[in-house]
């Protein structure tokens, strides 16, 4: 296991390829940039594929295509990029189909600013596209995270055929941290459902339009099922003991995240200073 000092963007690419990842899709968006511009590099050393698209709804059908022949595709993009790839994220739902794609916010809403924001919350989780699904999102708060959560998002969209979302932000993809690179390289398998244009396979068909109104009641109610189990199979989560009384639960995720138990060290040092004053 190699140590290196990268940005969390770098991160993600390292963690993408040692995760398995076969194919890279780009379409460059500041502070996200760095992320295809290191798998730019990466990728083709290591025979895997990259290719920048003309924008980002071209990025988001290939991806579709790729996954759709068995591939472990992936991209990285924000603010008004990941809003083009809506109608898309809604598509591999609606397919079952597995991605994984990292958004790293900016400020919004419309072009907004390129600084730091974490206003995708509720577009990621809550789906990000038409029609009633969700998404498997993780939220890193350093650069260790950016390429450990990487790492391990295809195991989880291949598992659960889902669209895995890597929700950071420019504080994270732009800070530089000491990274520890995982040791074993992880590898994709030949799946059922895949269209891989040999003859075990020219009778799958992946497709999201249902004609059929009890059809695609079944298909919405497995798709249902499948998020209600995901909440007790992989929610992960640190609970953090707050120092002061009488507050009221907090959710913290990214930069923000890692700062709190910092923050909360130095509310127990002045509480208990002020008592000690008092003694």
């Amino acid at each position: 296991m190699s140590i290196q000092l990268l940005k969390g963007n770098d991160a993600v690419a390292y963690g993408a390829l040692l995760g398995g990842s076969t194919h890279f899709f780009g379409y460059p968006i500041t502070p996200a940039s760095e992320i295809a511009h290191t798998a730019a590099q990466s990728f083709p050393k290591t025979g895997k594929i990259f290719l920048q698209a003309e924008s980002e709804l071209s990025v988001i059908n290939m991806i579709y295509g790729a996954a759709c022949a068995g591939a472990r595709a992936m991209t990285a993009t924000s603010g008004p990029g990941i809003s083009l790839m809506a109608e898309g994220i809604s598509y591999f739902a609606g397919c079952e189909l597995p991605g994984v794609i990292v958004n790293v916010q900016r400020a919004g809403p419309g072009l907004g600013n390129i600084w730091p924001e974490q206003g995708d919350y509720n577009f990621c989780t809550k789906g990000g596209g038409h029609g009633n699904f969700r998404n498997i999102v993780l939220a890193p708060n350093s650069a260790q995270e950016m390429c450990d959560f990487t790492y391990k998002a295809f195991e989880l969209a291949d598992k659960y055929r889902m669209m895995v979302i890597i929700l950071s932000d420019a504080y994270i993809g732009q800070m530089m941290e000491p990274v520890k690179l995982p040791a074993k390289v992880k590898h994709g398998k030949r799946n059922k459902w895949s269209v891989y244009a040999d003859q075990k396979s020219r009778h799958n068909l992946i497709t999201s339009i249902f004609m059929n109104a009890q059809i695609l009641s079944d298909v919405n109610l497995k798709l249902q099922n499948k998020y209600h189990s995901l909440e007790d199979d992989i929610a992960d989560f640190e609970d953090v003991q707050m120092a002061m009384e009488n507050t009221i639960p907090i959710l913290r995720y990214n930069w923000y995240g890692g700062i709190v138990p910092s923050i909360n060290e130095i509310i127990e040092r002045t509480e208990k200073k002020l008592t000690e004053s008092k003694l």
